[in-house]
C-alpha cells in the first residue's frame, strides 16, 4: 500500500539535527493518511470505520486551514458525495456516529463556506434531537437507536453541534439552536457524569430511571476533549462567564490525570475506537487555547507532538497509538489521532 514518499522516510527525526516544523510535520503525515484513503466509497480502508472517516475529515479540513492548503479540498467534497452511499445524510442508529459528521460539514463549511456543508449538519443535528428524552435520566440524547445508553459522548456532541450552529445560522433557527445547547448544558452539569476529580465518566446507570448516577466507567480522553469545544462554542453563542472556567477545570484534570510524564494515555488502544480518542482531546484542547490561552497548553501540546515525532514513527511517516512509544502499528486511526496532535502544534506557533 505504500511506497517511498518523496520527502523520505522514517522516523526523520532520529538522523535530522532540526526536525521540520510541525506544519511540515503534519503534511508528511497527511500525505501517509490519505494512502489509506479509498475514492469510491469516500472512507478509509479497514480497520478504520464510518466514524474515523468523519474525524478525519475533521483533521483534513484543520490542517487545510491551518496550512492555508487546497491540496484535501476535492477529497472533502468527495466524502460528501460518496460516502452517503453507505448511509444517507450521513445517519444511522448511532448519534455519536451523527454527531461527529455533523462537527465534520460543520468544519467543512467554515474552510470552504458551501451551504450544502452547513445544511447537511443541520439535518444530523434535527435527527439527533428526535432522541431527547426525559423520561430516563430527566433529559439527554440516546447513545444508540432505540433508547439505548444515556452516555457522555452522544451528549457532549449534541452540545457541540447545537452550539456551533447557534454561531453559524440567524435570526429564530440560531436562537433555536442556542436553546438546545442551553438546555444539554444544563441537563449535562447535573447529570453527575463530571465527577469529583473533574473528569467526565463514560455515562449513566439508568437501572433506576427517575435517579440515574454516574457510572463510573472509563474516564476516555475524548469524553475530556469534546466537552470542551462544545463549551467553548455555547460560549462564543451566549457568553456565560462560568463556560470557560468550567472548560479548563475539565482540561487541566486531564492533563493532570490521564498522562504519563506529560504524554496522554488511555487505558487502552486496543479495537477500532480508542486509537481516535487522544487526537480527539487535543484537537478541542486546540479549541480552547484559542479563545483562551494558556501557555500551558501549548506546553503540553508540544510535548505530545514532539513524543509523537520522535518514539511513535514508523516507516513513511506512519504514527502509531502509543504516543510515548514504542510505534505499535499504522492505520489510518492512528494517523488521524497523532495529526489531530500536529495540527493543533502547528496551529498555536
Amino acid at each position: 500500500m505504500f511506497g517511498v514518499a518523496a520527502c523520505g522516510g522514517g522516523s526523520a527525526s532520529s538522523t535530522d539535527v532540526t526536525p521540520p516544523s510541525y506544519s511540515q510535520q503534519a503534511t508528511y503525515g497527511v500525505q501517509t493518511l490519505q494512502q489509506w484513503y479509498v475514492q469510491s466509497s469516500g472512507l478509509y480502508a479497514a480497520p478504520s470505520g464510518w466514524w474515523n472517516a468523519a474525524n478525519a475529515m475533521t483533521v483534513l479540513a484543520n490542517y487545510s486551514r491551518v496550512t492555508a492548503s487546497t491540496q484535501y479540498l476535492p477529497a472533502i467534497a468527495n466524502t460528501f458525495t460518496q460516502a452517503q452511499t453507505a448511509h444517507a445524510n450521513f445517519l444511522n442508529l448511532y448519534d455519536d456516529d451523527e454527531g461527529w459528521w455533523a462537527l465534520a460539514w460543520i468544519d467543512a463549511y467554515d474552510l470552504t463556506g458551501k451551504q450544502a456543508y452547513l445544511t447537511m449538519a443541520e439535518t444530523i443535528f434535527a435527527d439527533i434531537s428526535t432522541e431527547w428524552d426525559t423520561t430516563t435520566c430527566g433529559g439527554g440524547v440516546w447513545w444508540k437507536k432505540p433508547a439505548d445508553y444515556k452516555n457522555a459522548i452522544a451528549n457532549e456532541l449534541f452540545l457541540a453541534v447545537a452550539a456551533s450552529l447557534a454561531n453559524r445560522t440567524t435570526g429564530t433557527a440560531s436562537a433555536s439552536y442556542l436553546a438546545w445547547a442551553q438546555k444539554e448544558w444544563t441537563w449535562f452539569k447535573a447529570s453527575g457524569m463530571i465527577n469529583s476529580q473533574n473528569l467526565v465518566n463514560d455515562g449513566l446507570t439508568s437501572t433506576n430511571p427517575t435517579a440515574c448516577v454516574n457510572n463510573g466507567r472509563t474516564t476516555w480522553t475524548y469524553n475530556q476533549g469534546v466537552i470542551l469545544g462544545g463549551l467553548v462554542q455555547l460560549y462564543k453563542a451566549d457568553q456565560d462567564p462560568a463556560l470557560l472556567p468550567q472548560a479548563e477545570s475539565i482540561a487541566n484534570a486531564a492533563i493532570a490525570n490521564l498522562t504519563v510524564n506529560g504524554i496522554l494515555v488511555d487505558p487502552s488502544v486496543s479495537g477500532g475506537d480508542a486509537p481516535q480518542f487522544k487526537g480527539v482531546f487535543v484537537r478541542n484542547l486546540m479549541l480552547l487555547y484559542a479563545v483562551a490561552p494558556n501557555p500551558r497548553y501549548k506546553t503540553f501540546i508540544d510535548a505530545n507532538a514532539n513524543s509523537i515525532w520522535n518514539n511513535d514513527q514508523g516507516s513513511n511517516y506512519q504514527f502509531g497509538a502509543l504516543w510515548q512509544g514504542p510505534f505499535d502499528s499504522a492505520d489510518a486511526t492512528r494517523q488521524t489521532s497523532a495529526l489531530d496532535t500536529l495540527v493543533a502544534a502547528a496551529s498555536m506557533q
